[in-house]
């Protein structure tokens, strides 16, 4: 069964925390990702099962979690996968936001408005850098919302 982006990007977090605290507890790694524990239980059951990860006992009641060589060879593997898709999500980050500023220059404006935080809203501001578009906050400009991944032209006050 091939995981989904969610599951892999987890699953390298849980490989680099593992990596650097081999002693870390289920709790914390659930706490270090803001998932149940439950869900670190099932990706660690997972990683043990396929080879990847060992859990040995360090104490009564404690685990140490080794990494396999197979193990490095996948946390390799999930960080380029990473790597790519972040790529591909900030290429077609810019290419949504050069689209909606072609439109507002060709609506006769050289400034806009950004509302929104984030990595998001940052690739946004270089991208009108890029492009010679100013970004102002002055209320009349049109303006590039940014919710999450999201990104919408509201056109401004006339």
């Amino acid at each position: 069964m091939e995981l989904d982006q969610t599951h892999k990007t987890r699953e390298l977090a849980l490989l680099e925390h593992i990596k650097s605290d081999p002693d870390i507890t289920q709790a914390n790694l659930a706490d270090k990702l803001d998932v149940a524990v439950g869900t670190v239980n099932w990706h660690l059951k997972r990683l043990i099962t396929k080879g990847y990860v060992k859990a040995k006992r360090a104490q009564r009641k404690k685990l140490r979690y080794i990494i396999t060589p197979e193990g490095l060879a996948l946390r390799a593997k999930l960080t380029v996968n990473y790597i790519e898709n972040q790529m591909r999500l900030y290429r077609q980050t810019r290419q949504k936001v050069k689209e909606l500023l072609s439109e507002i220059q060709k609506a006769g404006s050289s400034t806009v408005m950004i509302e929104g935080e984030g990595e998001i809203a940052e690739v946004c501001q270089l991208t009108c850098l890029e492009l010679g578009i100013t970004v102002v906050e002055d209320g009349k400009s049109p303006k590039l919302l940014v919710e999450g991944y999201d990104i919408k032209l509201n056109p401004g006050e006339e």
